[in-house]
């Protein structure tokens, strides 16, 4: 009796398709997705891209600046920056750090005396990648210890000078001849584990999320707002499933409304609830997070506007789709959840390989969020909104065409 209670369940589960789909599809789909995230991360370390901008233009800065070349975690941007270049090079999102390299460095050297009194580094970092200017502060100082001693060997023979009692000029010629003949050997393999944190002053600045009260809300309520979006879009859209299944689509098509005229109307309804979600979601934020919606509420509506009219199209896509209302509940979890890991509502895509963040240009949704991150984060001009609203509405648009043509079946039956 067990085995035939058994053998039912299985029966059942194989008939009931959406339910196959949730319990075998999603969760490959779902491992497949973290796993090429994660594990490619595992297996190599990601490259932290770095605009370095060169203050002294010396020998010693650009010596500095070949040594992190060499750093297999660092990326160099190939380009010439200033202080004011690099850090907006930061704020529109090119890079998570930039480092200044002040004017002086050439004739700076170790002081072991008063460490505080060294000229100092600066990081201009941008918060949303917290690790990034951990990175290259810990490279920075490993790369000073390591691969440009003389800085250190010059600050020790002072210091020795000032508490032995004075070195002779020869004992001083000595010394730097020896100082010269190690400059050769630099480039081998060190073993030494001292730390360079209270030799080396490196000032971090995050440029992003200092004037912000709430820098994690302005950086993922949009994520979380599309990936809603779309579940409510498709589940909305199933309404015309049901009209067709229950024969209220019969009915509706016998008066003069065609089928175009129909779907614009349901698109125009799944449009404005989807802006009034995104309005009351993002309002919520702003009384309880403190999300600063009425400093940028022209960037906010030109987005919320042109995201809810394509996840509004979306949804009507997935629906046309669908021959049932249970076949729609399967495949738009799928979908959705998919879409929403590739294209970064769950896992920021700066963090992702890169493979992974090229792929993440063909989604729409990866278009909606660079557009908020824009607005709320990166307090970039209105200008900056032009191509992600423009990829959205033809996205929009192709899904709609799309899902008129495959509505055609209803037409027919």
């Amino acid at each position: 009796m067990i085995g035939a209670v058994v053998r039912a369940g299985w029966l059942n589960l194989r008939r009931d398709r959406g339910a196959l789909i949730l319990s075998f599809i999603v969760p490959i789909v779902f491992f497949s997705i973290f796993a090429g995230i994660f594990g490619a991360q595992r297996s190599k370390t990601p490259k932290v891209t770095l605009a370095i901008a060169d203050e002294d233009h010396s020998e010693r800065s650009k010596e500095l600046i070949g040594a992190l070349r060499s750093e297999s975690a660092l990326k160099i941007v190939d380009k010439t920056f200033d202080a004011k270049s690099a850090e907006a090079f930061v704020r529109k999102g090119d890079a998570p750090v930039a480092l200044i390299i002040p004017k002086g460095f050439s004739q700076w050297q170790i002081n072991f005396e008063k460490p505080a009194n060294n000229p100092g580094f600066v990081l201009l970092a941008d918060s949303a990648d917290p690790i990034a200017d951990q990175v290259v502060n810990g490279l920075l100082q490993k790369t000073i210890m390591t691969s440009m001693p003389d800085m250190m060997m010059a600050g020790g023979v002072d210091a020795v000078d000032k508490w032995s009692g004075g070195l002779t000029p020869q004992q001083r010629t000595t010394i730097q001849q020896s100082m010269d003949q190690f400059k050769v050997y630099q480039a081998k393999p060190k073993t030494t584990k001292a730390s360079a944190a209270s030799l080396i002053k490196i000032t971090t600045t995050d440029v992003m999320g200092e004037n912000k009260s709430n820098a994690v809300v302005a950086l993922y309520a949009a994520g979380i707002g599309v990936m809603f979006l779309l579940f409510t879009a498709s589940n909305a859209g199933g309404a015309l499933l049901e009209e067709n299944e229950s024969g209220t689509l019969d009915r509706i098509l016998t008066t003069r409304l065609n089928f175009t005229t129909l779907l614009l109307g349901k698109l125009a309804y799944l449009w404005t609830l989807g802006f009034m979600q995104l309005c009351v979601m993002f309002l919520w934020g702003a009384i309880a997070f403190r999300l600063d919606l009425f400093g940028h509420l022209p960037g906010f509506f030109l987005m919320a506007i042109t995201t809810t009219f394509c996840t509004s199209a979306f949804g009507l896509l997935l629906a046309s789709f669908c021959r049932t209302r249970a076949q729609l509940g399967a495949i738009s979890t799928l979908v959705v959840l998919t879409v929403s890991a590739l294209g970064g509502s769950m896992f920021p895509r700066f963090l992702m390989p890169a493979g992974l963040q090229k792929a993440g240009l063909v989604l729409f949704n990866s278009w909606a969020l660079d557009g908020f991150t824009n607005v709320f984060w990166r307090d970039m001009p209105l200008t900056s909104l032009v191509m992600p609203m423009v990829m959205l509405v033809a996205f929009g648009a192709i899904f709609f065409v799309v899902a008129r043509m495959l509505v055609r079946r209803f037409e027919i039956a």
